[in-house]
Parts: C-alpha cells; structure tokens; sequence
C-alpha cells in the first residue's frame, strides 16, 4: 500500500490503479441480480461525505446494485470521474457490465448554491425524470436540470464518466453539503440517524430505482 499523505504530497500520477493502492482506499461492490438499476459514489467517504451512506442505504432499500470507492480520512486528493475506468478495476467493470442504469451521486459545495442539486449525467431524459420524482420530496432544494446553468465540470457529460458507460444511460447528482445532512444548517437528525431531507432523498432514489425495475407495480 502507499500511504496517503505521501501520495498527496508527491502529486503522484492520477489514476484509479493509483488511487486505489492508496493505504485506506477500499472499493464496496453489491451486485443485485434482479435489478438493472445501480447508484454510485466514486467520491465516498471523507472526501465528499455522505455520498456512500446515500448510495448504499438506497441500494439496499430498492434491491439494486451498488459501487462505492471509500477515501480514508486525510485523503484529499480527487481523482475526476472520467479517470474512473473500468479496465483499471474489476469491481468497477463488473458494476457497468451488470447495470443498464446508473445514478451516480457526487457533493460539492459553492457559495449560494446550499441548497441547489444539480441534475447532470448524459442520459437528459433520465435526468429529468429523475428530477420530477425527486422534487416534491425536498421541499427548498432547487432542482436543476438545465445545462446551461449547471457549471461545466459537474455536467457529468464525457463518455469517459463510468456514469454514462452503460446501454441505459445515467444520471449524476450533485448534492450540497445540507441535503446530505453534513452542514451545520441541515436539520438535526431524526430517531434512524438520518436528517430528514437525507432521508427523503434516500427513499426517492429508492423509489425511482424500484419504479425502473417494476415499471408495471405501484408502491404504497
């Protein structure tokens, strides 16, 4: 293993390979046989917190599959989405061989924008039904669906993001620090650990995964 803060320090080259030799680093696969739908969170861990928690807690409620790359504390190198390949992890390549549709969740976090989700990913009719069914869940949060006014590099656009490497297309959700519940000014946290617009995310994304796999059965 190669320790993290030498890595850091040493700007040594940026690849998945590299990244996940990191002392720390650990991908999580779940792979869920019957569902084509899959989340992910290529920045888990402390590095864009609470994305992993999001993914896998809505992974498990829906019974889809799921891809997690944890960062270990101290760790504050990110490696971008697009060097995210698949020849370069088996875990990664048998997530986007088994998945027709990916929602790939990220955190970012820009002055004025705490309560804004950016809605990108190259599948755009996805992303605006994913969209639609996330939006009377979170009740304050903008939902923004319109390229133009999403900033370049969170488009999630390039072939090259394992978000848009599967024959059903992708989404890619940027979320602020308030929806994932990490901000002093998200709501304090209910009785299952959880604030309560980070719940209602996870239950949307369940849902909407379920309704993709069982288009024909309504949930109650």
């Amino acid at each position: 293993m190669v320790d993290a803060r030498e890595f850091q320090r040493t700007g040594a080259p940026a690849t998945l390979t590299e990244l996940l030799a990191l002392d720390g680093v650990r991908e999580e696969l779940i792979v869920a046989p019957g569902s084509r739908v899959g989340f992910m969170a290529l920045h888990g861990g402390h590095l864009e917190a609470a994305t992993d928690r999001i993914v896998l807690a809505a992974a498990a409620q829906a019974g889809a599959s799921a891809y997690v790359v944890h960062h270990p504390e101290g760790l504050d190198r990110h490696l971008p989405s697009v060097r995210y390949r698949p020849d370069e992890s088996a875990a990664l390549s048998e997530f986007v061989e088994h998945v027709d549709v990916v929602v790939s969740l990220h955190g970012y976090g820009r002055e004025g924008w705490w309560t804004t989700v950016l809605v990108g990913g190259a599948d755009r009719a996805l992303a605006h039904h994913l969209a639609a069914h996330l939006g009377p869940r979170l009740p304050g949060y903008d939902l923004v669906t319109d390229l133009e006014q999403i900033p370049t590099n969170l488009r999630g656009l390039s072939d090259a993001n394992p978000v848009n490497a599967t024959c059903g297309g992708g989404v890619q959700l940027e979320l602020p620090p308030r929806v994932r519940g990490i901000s002093p000014l998200s709501p304090p946290a209910d009785a299952d650990g959880w604030s309560p617009p980070t719940r209602a995310l996870v239950d949307g994304l369940a849902d909407f995964a379920h309704q993709l796999d069982h288009p024909d059965v309504a949930r109650h």
